[in-house]
């Protein structure tokens, strides 16, 4: 069990029998009333965001979560199926909006986590940074670039990105998929 004070952003917590990601936490003190944690929760089976005040009193429970490596296999009308990391019969689909933002950055036969509650797949977790090859480049104009310019790029899983002037078809990037921004250059055509 979480004291009112342990239940930090990172943590995953049973809240109404649901786990749910600590996306933000803050403990603070009312005048002379005592303490309380505000938080804001992520459900990570539905998605829905909520704040909630834990009180001194109050306790969570860490919630339990195991992880297993599963394999992306292809995207198809909002859906993304998986397949077992060692089993390509034993596949199952999960919709974009369970995955998140991060969705969009997968990559065909890609091995990532699959979070399990309860003896069901909930989501995936995708990893914070990829590298993708870049099949669309504009090429860079001339003009204003006091400020830096950019231009936008296709990605080979059909994401669109800002990226720096330099970058040019055939080049491989790597992308956070947190922030869906543009990190660095990783191999140039």
């Amino acid at each position: 069990m979480l004291e009112y004070n342990e239940i930090l952003k990172g943590k995953v917590i049973l809240y109404n029998d649901d786990p749910y990601e600590v996306l933000d936490a803050h403990v603070f003190r009312k005048q002379q009333r005592k303490p309380v944690n505000q938080t804001k929760l992520r459900n990570i089976i539905t998605g829905k965001v909520t704040e909630q005040a834990f009180h001194v009193s109050e306790k969570a429970e860490e919630a339990d979560l195991s992880t297993k490596g599963v394999k992306f296999l292809y995207s198809n009308k909002g859906e993304k199926w998986f397949c077992a990391e060692n089993d390509p019969a034993e596949r199952f689909v999960l919709s974009e909006e369970t995955i998140g933002p991060g969705s969009k950055f997968l990559k065909a036969n890609a091995i990532v986590e699959a979070l399990i509650f309860d003896e069901r797949i909930i989501g995936i977790k995708v990893p914070i940074k990829v590298e993708l090859k870049v099949t669309e480049a504009p090429p860079a104009v001339k003009g204003n670039t006091a400020q830096g310019g950019s231009k936008q790029i296709v990605l080979e899983t059909g994401a669109t990105v800002d990226a720096p002037l330099f970058i040019n078809e055939g080049d491989v990037v790597r992308i956070n998929t947190e922030t869906g921004d543009y990190v660095e250059r990783v191999d140039k055509k």
